[in-house]
């Protein structure tokens, strides 16, 4: 089920419910029975693949640690991979496997028919695949313990808050937490409901608004101009945070309520002041996965600069299929690594050169310049990353960089087309915006803090009054935007499902 949806608002509660209900022994039960009932919501045959890779990587995480053989050890974690991705490769990249293939065969005159499997893209393969393949890595490196109890490894990998689209949680942050006993509190229940007011708010207020003007543009390229196009990036940027950083809030705060502390995934990326930054913010779990167990093992930046290029752009390339099968994603991939790499190449001149004209590089004016110069970096990676092929992501690049006949009488009556935009949707857009960088302060309170609800005397001080305002508004406004959205059929599967 998703997030977004109706059963969700009733089975939140009533997992919830029972689990704090349940002695602490046999809660794991009951979140194991949860989470595999999310799971098969979508398709109850498909629940086979996650517990086959489960049982696949925990007996092999066993008999890794008894084994003292380096060869047998080696062997293990050899073939649990090769198993694990080999399920994620024929489900998500077969098609695309050989489609590309016979392509590449017919240059030649072989006249070989293409031929595809009718597969179902099993939600959220990427994310519990990349989840167990970290299990058993740091278990072969020794830095975790194989876990012995199969049902809390089981769990592990199915946690239904960030089972479907992550955060891909390390096995040394979640298991431990999974078996500790939770006792219900104010702090952790405040905070849970906040981080989900907040989360609902990124997903049904802004992130479904705002894509509606994205998808017109992107449907229609031949009735767009550059600014169109220009600001429908601009919008896809927001839309992608607010309905990613939306779930990854979501799943935070379902599982704060039950105690559990998921990794944070979003650290305001849109405020970075350069491309390695933005990918610190961004996607927090995926970059440390990639860098921990691809980066790293490759080299890293430990074999001088034409080996760190190429390890970049192997991460990238990776990082980029494993959003999808799609030549779009290897050029987002391979934009990234570039402008990555050219990052490392260009940065010690340019803080040289400001030295030289006596400008602070670390000042506040520096920084802006920075934050809004990396829009003109990710809106070009943003269209890419959207979208349909290579030919589509072209003509968008193309009405981009070249349609800006500003001077024509009808070239911002044509722009307005293009989106739909009025002056009334125009506000509500400017609305939306403002208060997805407004409500992000509010769910950090308590994140970090303790949530104290009463002072002296059993009165409410003003802070804490000021939070419940806030939060009873957005939760008014969650309503109603999610009412409208299911009423008009503009609610939206949250955008990582797919991957």
């Amino acid at each position: 089920m998703s997030f977004n949806s109706w059963q969700f608002l009733l089975f939140l509660p009533i997992v919830i419910t029972v689990y704090y209900l349940l002695p602490h022994k046999v809660r794991w039960v009951w979140l194991l029975a949860a989470s595999y009932f999310f799971y098969m919501f979508w398709n109850a045959v498909l629940i086979f693949l996650i517990v086959g890779t489960t049982l696949v990587s925990y007996g092999s995480g066993l008999l890794m640690e008894r084994s003292e053989s380096v060869k047998v050890r080696k062997f293990l974690l050899i073939t649990t991979i090769i198993i694990c991705l080999g399920v994620l490769v024929f489900f998500k990249y077969f098609n695309f496997i050989v489609k590309n293939s016979i392509d590449f065969l017919n240059l030649f005159s072989l006249n070989i028919k293409s031929f595809s499997l009718d597969l179902l893209l099993p939600i959220g393969i990427s994310f519990y695949t990349f989840q167990t393949l970290s299990y058993v890595i740091d278990v072969y490196r020794g830095t975790v313990r194989a876990e012995k109890h199969l049902g809390y490894y089981a769990l592990f990998v199915s946690f239904f808050p960030q089972l479907v689209a992550g955060p891909i949680e390390r096995p040394a942050n979640l298991i431990p937490q999974l078996k500790e006993e939770h006792k219900l509190n104010w702090e952790d229940f405040s905070c849970g409901i906040r981080i989900l007011a907040v989360g609902f708010f990124y997903k049904c207020v802004v992130a479904d608004f705002v894509g509606i003007f994205v998808n017109r543009v992107f449907a229609d390229v031949a009735g767009a101009n550059g600014l169109s196009v220009l600001l429908a990036g601009f919008l896809f940027t927001v839309q992608m945070y607010c309905d990613f950083a939306g779930y990854s809030e979501i799943a935070t705060g379902a599982a704060r309520i039950m105690g559990v502390k998921l990794s944070v995934n979003f650290n305001r990326p849109y405020m970075s002041k350069s491309y390695s930054d933005f990918f610190r913010r961004w996607h927090i779990s995926l970059t440390s996965w990639f860098t921990d167990y691809v980066y790293i093992p490759l080299g890293g930046n430990r074999r001088g600069p034409v080996r760190r290029v190429l390890n970049v752009f192997i991460v990238f390339i990776l990082c980029g299929l494993w959003h999808g099968a799609n030549w779009t994603f290897v050029a987002w991939g391979a934009y990234a690594a570039f402008f990555l790499s050219l990052e490392t190449l260009v940065k010690r001149p340019i803080a040289r050169l400001l030295t030289k004209m006596n400008v602070n590089p670390d000042g506040k004016g520096v920084w802006w310049a920075r934050v809004i110069g990396m829009y003109f970096i990710l809106i070009p990676a943003a269209i890419i990353f959207r979208a349909e092929d290579l030919s589509h992501a072209g003509q968008l690049l193309s009405t981009l960089f070249t349609s800006w006949n500003l001077f024509s009488g009808s070239y911002f009556a044509a722009f307005a087309v293009s989106l739909g935009l009025t002056v009334q949707a125009a506000l509500q857009i400017l609305f939306c915006i403002v208060c997805e960088v407004a409500v992000w302060k509010y769910a950090e309170i308590g994140r970090h803090e303790k949530d104290e609800t009463l002072v002296e005397g059993g009165v409410w001080d003003y802070e804490q009054a000021r939070r419940t305002v806030v939060l009873a508004l957005l939760i008014i406004c969650v309503t109603l935007s999610w009412i409208g959205l299911l009423s008009t059929g503009d609610s939206s599967q949250f955008k990582y499902f797919q991957f």
